[in-house]
């Protein structure tokens, strides 16, 4: 039998062991995961809501023990949606910071000008939210989180839009197509070419407009001019609420409006345009009620849901937070199968196996996109007024294409007034 004074050295010996290993552990080296994000500009509004996806997993791997034994960090700046500043924040997160994984932040304009950076180093690269990046670069340690994937990814961005199209009586002949003169708009539209051309549809107007153009009007007139069946815009989020304005100043009504409008799915631009979105036939990448949304991401939603309003980011976060915690699941399960960080097992194990996520199974091809594309086309239908809770209901963002997640028909012609 151990006396007092045995009993009482036992247990605090135990006691000071204990306080060692807790002690270790917080002190061991962060492991550091470096980007950039939009989290003023343009893109902020998107930027934003995908950075509260990716702290909540931080906050959540870090409750788990961390990553590999170590608390996870997460080293980001802020790129002002310019892509300019982004060479430099890459550099300085390589080269000053030494971070341990680099990701992107978010869109293609903003992933692109990280590219040579990321290659010249050597880096193992994951991207949310980059259109066809890598077909110009083809660097195998790559891998992108969008669901615009497949053999060809710039036409599965718009592959669901046309589908949709051509199954309408009488079908579209003619189509005008618009997007900034940027990285993003420039592979969208490439993709839509050439899905025009195999379905045989006329061009009638093809132009770009300069980043940041204050007035659409004369954009719109340019394009009603030409009487087109279909718009097509490849935008960033100031240019569709712009062109979406202008065309209803200016009352353009070709039969199918819409495609590749990105920020139409964001919360704030939603409420900001009200009923202007009815009749908009717009692609989507998760919504909680498509065919293919699991537990899981639906389970994800409300975390991020519970805390979007105190933060300040998109209420709802339908589109891109998902994809924003998505990428940190795959980040965490490269690392633990590679065993650490070294960028060519980092690589590797990414090229061979499928990450299980909130937003479904991914697995990489050969140039770093999904195997397999999951973009939806979906029309805005029955919005009155401009209040948000509407927007939880499945009727007012209706999906079209692919057919085994259709919830209801397409409006045709286009009528905003319907």
């Amino acid at each position: 039998m151990l006396t007092k004074r045995r009993l009482f050295n036992k247990l605090g010996l135990a006691s000071v062991a204990t306080g060692l290993v807790g002690s270790a552990r917080a002190q061991a080296k962060p492991f550091t995961i470096g980007f950039g994000m939009a989290l003023t500009g343009g893109l902020a509004p998107n930027g934003k809501a995908a950075l509260l996806a990716m702290q909540i997993w931080e906050e959540e791997i870090n409750a788990r023990g961390g990553l590999l034994g170590r608390p996870v960090k997460l080293v980001y700046y802020d790129d002002q949606s310019n892509p300019s500043t982004v060479p430099g924040i890459y550099t300085k997160l390589i080269d000053v910071d030494k971070v341990d994984i680099v990701i992107s932040g978010y869109a293609t304009n903003m992933i692109a000008p990280a590219m040579p950076i990321v290659m010249q180093k050597e880096r193992t690269f994951f991207s949310l939210f980059g259109l066809a990046v890598n077909s110009e670069f083809h660097y195998p340690r790559y891998f992108s989180i969008v669901p615009t994937g497949g053999p060809r990814p710039k036409e599965a961005f718009a592959e669901g839009f046309f589908e949709v199209a051509m199954q309408q009586n009488p079908k579209p002949m003619t189509m005008a197509l618009t997007g900034a003169d940027a990285e993003f708009p420039r592979n969208a539209m490439e993709g839509v070419r050439n899905i025009a051309k195999k379905y045989g549809i006329k061009t009638v107007y093809d132009k770009t407009y300069p980043p940041g153009t204050p007035d659409y009007t004369p954009i719109i007139r340019a394009i009603a001019a030409t009487n087109p069946d279909i718009f097509f815009a490849a935008s960033y989020p100031p240019d569709s609420v712009g062109l979406v304005r202008a065309s209803h100043e200016v009352g353009f009504k070709p039969k199918m409006f819409g495609g590749g409008m990105v920020g139409l799915q964001a919360t704030a631009i939603k409420t900001q345009l009200g009923p202007l979105l009815n009749g908009i036939v717009v692609y989507d990448f998760w919504l909680p009620w498509a065919g293919f949304a699991s537990d899981a991401g639906r389970e994800f939603l409300k975390k991020y849901q519970a805390r979007s309003a105190k933060a300040g980011v998109d209420l709802l976060g339908y589109y891109l937070p998902p994809f924003g915690y998505a990428i940190m699941q795959v980040v965490e399960q490269a690392v633990v199968g590679a065993g650490g960080t070294d960028d060519a097992k980092l690589a590797e194990f990414a090229r061979k196996n499928t990450f299980k996520t909130v937003v479904g199974d991914i697995r990489f091809n050969a140039e770093g996109e999904w195997v397999e594309s999951q973009v939806m086309a979906t029309q805005f239908q029955g919005i009155t007024g401009n209040d948000v809770e509407q927007f939880r209901n499945p009727k007012t963002e209706v999906v079209l294409w692919p057919a085994k997640y259709k919830t209801g028909n397409i409006i045709y012609p286009y009528d905003p007034s319907k």
